[in-house]
């Protein structure tokens, strides 16, 4: 099932414009397509789609995941483009200056401009390579 498939992320936006100059100012990214309503962008070879919803930001989940292999640079560079860490106080989860240091990996979360939440995560366990070789398995 799914052998010939692609997957990809799908994040609500209640004002198009706003998200993408927050993809452009804080990513980088500038579309690679637009239709159906929404951009297109690809985020470590994941395709993302951000759409214009009333439902946009309703959810209080994940949204989208990162995964870096050097989090307080990357942290530190989202700082610089504005980006505010998340802190959680939460039965088997407590952040401090917006990281958790979880079993096997580092973690942190953001809001996007729609609300959305996006973590960014290091493996601490494991390098980056042997996570993407891990996750590659998966797929074989």
């Amino acid at each position: 099932m799914f052998e010939n498939s692609v997957a990809m992320a799908v994040l609500p936006a209640s004002d198009l414009e706003r998200a993408r100059r927050f993809w452009s100012d804080v990513f980088g990214l500038t579309p690679v397509r637009t239709d159906m309503g929404g951009d297109f962008y690809v985020v470590g070879g994941v395709p993302v789609l951000v759409y214009e919803t009333q439902f946009a930001g309703t959810a209080k989940n994940t949204s989208f995941g990162l995964m870096t292999d050097d989090l307080d640079r990357d942290m530190a560079a989202l700082r610089a483009k504005g980006v505010k860490f998340n802190e959680y106080d939460l039965p088997g989860l407590k952040t401090e200056n917006g990281v958790v240091d979880m079993d096997g990996e580092r973690g942190a979360w953001f809001d996007d401009s729609e609300g959305n939440i996006i973590s960014i995560a290091e493996p601490t366990g494991i390098s980056l390579e042997d996570a993407k070789a891990m996750l590659a398995a998966q797929r074989a």
